[in-house]
């Protein structure tokens, strides 16, 4: 990856310059609760709402949101079908394989794919979707010139193998696009930007969303080497991601001591965490945090992220407020469906070759 160690033209940073002084040098050891309410309230309630972000994107990378707005039912309906696909019999699963399609969609299998390269293979199934029209399946894919590695069709099984599975599933899917673009304004002033900063870029935002089914390991097993686990050590790759989590727990967050933090399970909260995108565009001042997934309780654990990102030809140019002339922009310009792309192949190489 090449690295820019100047810029021809140094950019002032602005009044509200987000440098490390917002980077507190303590290692966190729980992650924040944010509660969502102010995001519709006064431009002051707002602000500090932003202030809260900010805190939890420069120092954690991780946060709890409560008051997110996505109706408990949309999610109990959501979560029933999600398990009912898992229960399916593996053949009609398959008929579903991620690697039939070219743009990752569909269902991914039992160690089909390795999210840390050191490990074997990750001990979940996986079903995964992008944009669809709500009201009107035909039209399925957002017609539209930025097209990138993920758009196009997605699969879906028929409705005489499960009955009801489509429509919960995209009312969650659009609850939680709603909930992501309404995050974006909040970043933006944590990032001393015009509210409206990021509104253009994500006209035709990415958004995958993954049904996720974890069963349970033995603990032993995950002990001897730590080679397979529910989801191996990783960071995600958009600007950020929106997680549900059952109440089985599972998820841990690595600090900067190295060491794992449990993400525990809160009732009415879902889990956001930054992604390498963000990370890159910020100049690394938003964090995007190492976490895994280990499912030690002897139960089934399912959850489901959504990743947000931005319009695939959004060039990922430094943010105005993260680059001065003390801090040079780190990353060459690419736009984020490069990007992307690029990231998704090298997860997807380990399962294409051995399936």
């Amino acid at each position: 990856m090449g690295h820019h160690h100047h810029l021809e033209t140094p950019i002032k940073p602005p009044v509200g310059q987000v440098e490390p002084p917002h980077r507190t040098d303590s290692t966190f050891e729980e992650i924040p609760i944010i509660d969502l309410s102010a995001a519709s309230s006064t431009p002051a309630k707002r602000r500090e709402l932003a202030d809260m972000i900010r805190d939890a994107c420069v120092n954690v990378g991780f946060f709890y949101i409560n008051n997110h707005g996505i109706p408990d039912d949309i999610i109990h309906t959501t979560v029933e079908a999600s398990k009912r696909f898992f229960a399916l019999p593996a053949p009609v699963k398959m008929n579903l394989d991620i690697h039939k399609t070219e743009n990752y969609k569909g269902y991914t299998a039992l160690l089909g794919e390795n999210t840390d390269p050191n490990g074997r293979g990750d001990l979940h199934e996986g079903f995964d979707i992008g944009w669809e029209s709500h009201s009107n399946a035909s039209s399925s894919s957002r017609d539209d010139k930025s097209a990138g590695p993920m758009t196009g069709a997605n699969v879906w099984p028929p409705e005489s193998d499960l009955p009801g599975f489509k429509e919960p599933v995209l009312a969650y899917y659009h609850a939680a696009v709603d909930l992501g673009r309404s995050l974006f304004p909040l970043f933006a002033l944590a990032l001393d930007l015009p509210e409206k900063f990021f509104e253009d870029k994500t006209t035709q935002s990415a958004a995958i969303m993954r049904l996720l089914h974890y069963p349970p390991q033995r603990a032993s097993a995950v002990a001897e080497d730590g080679s397979v686990i529910g989801i191996g050590a990783h960071t995600d790759y958009e600007c950020f991601t929106i997680l549900w989590q059952d109440s089985v727990g599972g998820l841990q967050v690595q600090n900067n001591a190295g060491k794992w933090i449990d993400a525990v399970p809160i009732p009415g909260t879902l889990v956001v965490n930054l992604g390498d995108q963000f990370a890159r565009w910020t100049n690394d001042v938003f964090k995007s945090t190492l976490h895994r997934a280990i499912n030690k309780s002897g139960e089934e654990r399912y959850s489901i992220p959504l990743f947000f990102g931005t319009n695939y030809d959004v060039l990922l140019e430094p943010i105005p407020s993260c680059v001065s002339e003390n801090i040079p922009a780190k990353y060459e310009v690419i736009t984020a469906g490069d990007y992307v792309k690029s990231r998704l192949e090298a997860t997807y190489a380990h399962s294409a070759t051995s399936t």
